[in-house]
């Protein structure tokens, strides 16, 4: 039962992680098949791609973000409440019962992705889709991270957890 707990709050993340990808992908991909890329837009569609698979699928998902879900996850199935199965998206992202700290910089990293998704909204072409493109590859960056890691815990090496409160 504890494995199939904690692949329900990995489910839960990668479902959310899913939806994102699904709803940018046609944007992102939208200047390339309307033509309307020059080669500077070219370049830079390139280069956006590539700082945010750095960045925010590298640096923010594969350093940070997927080990804590799946230690979360993980810790979810040894230590079951029903409030916290039932909330496995929200425990999984370190939204409550974490530090202070985390929850801290968890819930402003929410608001801040809200407003930057608002504002990317409002860009035209082609600009809207080198950022969403490169939050796509972000996104799948951390995606795959997560289920390497989820794998790694399946076999006994799941990473540590770090941000339970004390």
């Amino acid at each position: 039962m504890r494995r199939v707990i904690a692949t329900w709050g990995v489910l839960c993340v990668l479902a959310l992680l899913a939806q994102a990808i699904m709803r940018l992908t046609p944007k992102a991909i939208e200047p390339w098949l309307d033509g309307s890329l020059t080669t500077l837009h070219q370049a830079l569609y390139v280069i956006a791609i590539a700082f945010m698979g750095y960045s925010e699928g590298y640096r923010g998902f594969q350093l940070r973000f997927s080990p804590r879900v799946v230690a979360r996850a993980f810790y979810l199935g040894e230590n079951p409440t029903p409030v916290r199965v039932v909330l496995a998206l929200p425990f999984c992202m370190s939204l409550f019962h974490s530090t202070k700290r985390q929850m801290t910089i968890s819930y402003a990293l929410i608001v801040m992705i809200v407003l930057l998704v608002w504002g990317v909204r409002h860009l035209a072409q082609p600009w809207r889709g080198m950022i969403d493109a490169g939050v796509v590859v972000g996104l799948a960056w951390g995606s795959l991270a997560i289920v390497w890691f989820y794998f790694q815990a399946l076999r006994g090496r799941p990473p540590p957890m770090t941000d339970l409160p004390t």
